[in-house]
């Protein structure tokens, strides 16, 4: 007669512990991937990022390249959006206080041609407008947005470097404090 056999089931703490290890390897390996996704130190994203070029309203372009040089800030924004349209009176002072100082604004909306004409039409902005449409939400997503969400800014120095960005409505204290970080131009 043989003896009988035995099966070796790993107990239920022992079996926890290896899903928690796993689950935590995956956590990891995500958090690396979404980092390096979103980091912008690599300069050939940057260059992309540069060489990029939207439409506006009215039928001209605008070029992401033009812009380098001087303290940007970008914003993403939709007329559907109530707190990007709630901010647009603030970042218009901003930049009507500053481009004297050699600040300059891009708004990028993501949005269909024919509102954003029709909203400009209604309530004229002092800083350019460019149409991103929904690859606009890509772009963001490049900058860091990994939400998606809107309004986002995003902050570049006269280098070209993204130095801070903000998803959410911005509020005067957050273009206080921007301003303070760059300096003029």
């Amino acid at each position: 007669m043989s003896a009988p056999q035995v099966s070796q089931r790993p107990s239920g703490l022992s079996r926890r512990g290896a899903i928690a290890a796993v689950a935590a390897a995956a956590a990891g390996a995500g958090a690396l991937m979404g980092w390096q996704r979103f980091r912008l130190s690599d300069p050939q994203d940057m260059t992309t990022f540069w060489a990029s070029r939207f439409p506006t309203h009215d039928g001209g372009a605008l070029t992401l390249a033009s812009l380098k040089g001087r303290p940007l800030l970008l914003n993403f924004w939709a007329t559907w959006c109530p707190p990007c349209v709630d901010e647009l009176p603030l970042l218009n002072s901003f930049y009507a206080e500053n481009k004297s100082n050699g600040w300059q604004l891009l708004g990028l909306a993501v949005d269909k041609p024919e509102p954003v004409a029709r909203f400009l039409a209604r309530s004229p902005l002092a800083f350019p407008v460019g149409l991103a449409g929904l690859e606009g939400v890509d772009l963001a997503r490049e900058l860091g947005n990994s939400a998606g969400g809107l309004p986002f800014s995003v902050l570049f120095d006269a280098a070209g470097q993204l130095r801070d960005r903000k998803l959410g409505q911005l509020h005067p204290s957050d273009l206080a404090r921007w301003r303070q970080l760059l300096g003029p131009a």
